[in-house]
């Protein structure tokens, strides 16, 4: 059986990692290697553009972090979980909830969902 809230966590934690190394390693180890993430400012395919993704979130928002918002959810391959990005200490200004796809405990794509962007983001 899956562990919903390991995945949401590790998924998590992988959007927080600022070594590349060892967000490569997570990718490695969670995410399948054809997995896509898609959401509506942006995609990436494989582990190469899920990581450049990353890359590009933590390079725009440098004292951002991800953390997780109420408990994850789900049923059979399907996870579904609410995330905030922002700095700590305070409530998050940007709010999205992601659905994921697995494939045999692993990542095999993300579609994401903004609940909330400030016009500034």
């Amino acid at each position: 059986m899956t562990d919903i809230n390991s995945i949401a966590r590790r998924y998590i934690d992988l959007w927080n990692e600022r070594m590349p190394s060892r967000r490569r390693e997570m990718l490695s180890e969670d995410w399948t290697a054809d997995a896509k993430y898609v959401d509506p400012v942006m995609s990436g395919d494989g582990h190469d553009g899920v990581d450049a993704l990353i890359a590009g979130v933590q390079q725009r928002f440098p004292d951002f972090r991800f953390k997780l918002i109420g408990e994850p959810n789900g049923y059979g391959d399907h996870v579904r979980f609410s995330w905030g990005l922002g700095p700590d200490g305070v409530d998050s200004p940007i709010k999205g909830t992601d659905f994921a796809l697995l494939k045999e405990g692993r990542i095999r794509s993300i579609t994401g969902f903004l609940d909330q962007v400030p016009q500034s983001a």
